[in-house]
């Protein structure tokens, strides 16, 4: 039997390939993680447009709500996950990025097993590609002008907790400027309306108004734990 492009394990997920795949751009290896929900009806209705030749979207791995973690594109292979956008200076993140969907509305909680499912397959990954926790990022960090996935019903905490993440846990400078500190983690440029809803939607997704002194510490927190990680 012919060696898998899969990691070890995988063999058997290996049903569902995506044709939706290219060469990654410049040679370059994955640095960033980035995390979607699916919003269709079901994991099989996603499985099938991410494997359809004719959508040209794909992603590296789909996690049903029962937890199965199904490879659809080697890991070593740009897939078609993130589109246009940016993070930490990077515009092409397709090159840069390993996409993992999960099977989710985006109106509903994500179960316990597919959490559980989620954080080995992210222990995998990141072990695999040396990649950092604050390159674990969402759909709308690096598109918040498009993109609202994985939503605020995402427990981003839960998987910083277990270093598969990052999550402020002390309060921040709230005179530190905001721009800058979204700058330093990592958001690309954008209306600063736009900028502050995607900051939001990932770390006080309960926020509503104009920016307040606890955005700006907050975003502070967060800032200083990307430039310690640095």
């Amino acid at each position: 039997m012919g060696s898998s492009p899969f990691p070890r394990g995988c063999a058997e997920l290996i049903a569902f390939p995506s044709p939706n795949f290219s060469d990654r751009r410049g040679g370059v290896l994955p640095s960033l993680i980035v995390i979607h929900y699916t919003a269709m009806a079901s994991c099989a209705e996603a499985r099938a447009r991410l494997c359809a030749p004719e959508h040209e979207v794909s992603a590296h791995w789909l996690v049903s709500e029962t937890g199965q973690a199904e490879a659809l594109v080697p890991e070593a292979l740009r897939a078609w996950h993130a589109g246009a956008g940016a993070w930490a200076g990077i515009t092409d993140v397709n090159s840069h990025s390993i996409g993992i969907e999960l099977a989710n509305t985006g109106s509903q909680p994500f179960p316990e097993p597919q959490m559980a499912a989620l954080e080995d397959l992210l222990r995998g990954i990141m072990a695999r590609w040396q990649i950092a926790p604050q390159g674990v990022i969402g759909h709308s960090d690096m598109a918040p002008l498009r993109k609202s996935d994985p939503g605020a019903r995402f427990d981003w905490r839960r998987l910083a907790r277990q270093g598969l993440s990052i999550w402020p846990e002390r309060r921040g400078d709230a005179s530190r400027d905001l721009a800058n500190s979204l700058d330093v983690i990592g958001y690309p440029a954008a209306p600063e309306a736009a900028r502050l809803a995607a900051f939001r939607l990932r770390f006080r997704p309960w926020a509503q108004g104009a920016e307040s002194a606890e955005d700006r510490a907050c975003a502070d927190a967060v800032a200083q734990q990307v430039l310690a990680c640095a």
